[in-house]
């Protein structure tokens, strides 16, 4: 945990990043992107999955890839510009659904998964609120369902928490008694990966 940054990031940041620039991580143009993209896609052990859930989808430039192995795909954002460019992209994929939400505190409604995809955005809650999240993730998550987590390692200075303090809260419930097993794991130079499965 960050003692600089012991709170949630508030909507408000994402608006700003986006307002300074309208791809502030440069999901479309890196190099680094486009492999971290399919390395996560390989990781998915199923052809296609029923129905997924993409926390963050940002630009949507990994939905637009998801959605080839989804017959539907929910994605959604805090932030309204990205979600606009979001659209515009996954236009042609009329499986794919965008909301903007901000988790914990709003969650779609009744929504059952066979998949959720949580890629860079669980450092972004403090601990209390990822607590939260992961609570109503796995409560909509389906049994025999996947949890697929990807970030980013190395410290961020206005981050609450690191990307390998999500994976280990996760990692956590995937003990004997847990709710969750691990499937796979996969560590980079920069970034984290674990696929896991809701017993």
């Amino acid at each position: 945990m960050n003692p600089n940054q012991p709170h949630t990031l508030p909507a408000s940041y994402f608006d700003d990043v986006y307002r300074a620039n309208q791809d502030p991580w440069n999901f479309e143009t890196s190099a680094y992107e486009r492999e971290k993209y399919a390395t996560t896609i390989a990781a998915l052990t199923r052809p296609q999955y029923a129905r997924a859930f993409e926390v963050g989808c940002s630009l949507g430039v990994l939905t637009e890839q998801l959605a080839l192995r989804c017959a539907r795909l929910l994605a959604i954002d805090v932030a309204e510009a990205p979600l606009i460019r979001a659209q515009e992209r996954c236009k042609d994929l009329p499986q794919v659904e965008f909301r903007q939400l901000r988790l914990p505190a709003q969650f779609p409604t009744g929504a059952r998964f066979d998949l959720v995809v949580l890629s860079e955005v669980g450092y972004y809650w403090a601990l209390p609120d990822l607590a939260r999240t992961a609570g109503r993730l796995l409560a909509a998550l389906e049994p025999g369902g996947q949890l697929l987590l990807v970030h980013w390692t190395p410290p961020v200075h206005d981050y609450p928490l690191t990307g390998d303090e999500v994976h280990e809260f996760f990692r956590q419930k995937a003990d004997p008694a847990g709710p969750l097993r691990l499937l796979s794991s996969q560590r980079h130079e920069t970034y984290r990966l674990d696929l896991l499965e809701k017993l």
